[in-house]
């Protein structure tokens, strides 16, 4: 099996290519060659922008793969160009979406599965949805088979922890200082967070199932947790007590909306999703990793790297600490 992934150095990517790996795959990637030591010995790496749409057919050549993996997709310009490049070149190609595509509502039996409706409310979301569209038309055209996976929070070495408030957050560096730290509303919101080597699973074993053509599936894991126990599972992790202090979402975003602008669109919503259909049709799609041992390991990885967040000096959160406590 020969496949191409467009990105392949990122967190997920790299999930995604330990298991290709481990199948024997012939793994190939197209990037802009900004991380050159995060690709693994045996990898191909075919250089260029995946914007330049020239530059993705020059590098393609004639060649074809069996898959192709869009881990780097975001609007529909980009999957426009990969229908007009790959369609006919390869069996299956593989779109990396996203659970914003559902949007905030909340499903009577509390788990959103495949078939609720997609009524995003964020750019990114929104986007996500037009291009999976474009490639399941694609797909109803005979261009290739499609496969779609829908992530929701994926974490992991090489990419920062979040929190409730904000993708690079300072309450690790708090609670490793025995301060307190915030959470948004009243902490009992239902959140789902996988690793990206459990993630990379489903892409990797969905490669050439022929069961999964058409199909769309979510990529999480079945440990729900509360934005609390959340906290609570990563002060576990860092081996030190939590002093958790609860805020009105709106009193946290209108403080810096830039900065909170995660909490506005996605963390301050419903975020438990069902993915048993992927367990079914991808069985080796089993999430093994532990939510406080993955964490453990992220943030363990954040000081290897030097990208561990101070938060000394930041008056925003301090603000915001005190107005918890008002």
């Amino acid at each position: 099996m020969h496949v191409l992934i467009i990105g392949g150095t990122g967190l997920i990517s790299t999930g995604i290519v330990t298991h290709l790996l481990a199948r024997g795959a012939g793994v190939t990637m197209f990037n802009r060659g900004q991380r050159p030591g995060a690709i693994p010995a045996g990898v191909e790496v075919l250089h260029g922008d995946r914007n330049d749409v020239a530059a993705l057919q020059r590098a393609c050549g004639s060649r074809r793969w069996d898959a192709v993996i869009d881990m780097i997709g975001f609007t529909p310009a980009q999957a426009q160009a990969d229908i007009d490049v790959f369609g006919g070149r390869c069996e299956q190609f593989i779109f990396c979406s996203t659970v914003c595509s559902y949007g905030v509502k909340v499903p009577p039996h509390v788990f959103v599965d495949e078939s609720f409706p997609q009524e995003p409310i964020s750019t990114y979301g929104k986007n996500k949805l037009l291009c999976e569209q474009l490639f399941l038309r694609a797909h109803a055209e005979q261009k290739f088979q499609v496969t779609i996976i829908r992530p929701s929070h994926t974490y992991g070495p090489g990419s920062p922890l979040i929190d409730n408030l904000e993708p690079a957050p300072v309450a690790w560096d708090r609670i490793e200082r025995g301060l307190p730290v915030v959470c948004a509303g009243d902490g009992l919101g239902l959140w789902v967070s996988t690793h990206r080597d459990d993630v990379g699973k489903l892409f990797a074993y969905a490669a050439l199932n022929p069961v999964t053509y058409g199909q769309c599936y979510n990529a999480t894991r079945d440990q729900h947790l509360t934005w609390t126990s959340y906290y609570q599972a990563v002060a576990s992790a860092l081996g030190k007590p939590l002093e958790l202090r609860y805020l009105p979402a709106p009193r946290i975003w209108s403080r810096d909306p830039a900065r909170f602008g995660l909490l506005r669109e996605i963390t301050g919503f419903h975020g438990a999703y069902d993915s048993r259909k992927a367990r079914r049709d991808v069985p080796q799609f089993a999430c093994d990793i532990d939510f406080a041992a993955g964490a453990a390991q992220t943030l363990a990885d954040s000081r290897r790297r030097n990208a561990w967040k101070p938060s000394a000096d930041d008056k925003v959160y301090e603000q915001l600490v005190a107005d918890a406590q008002g």
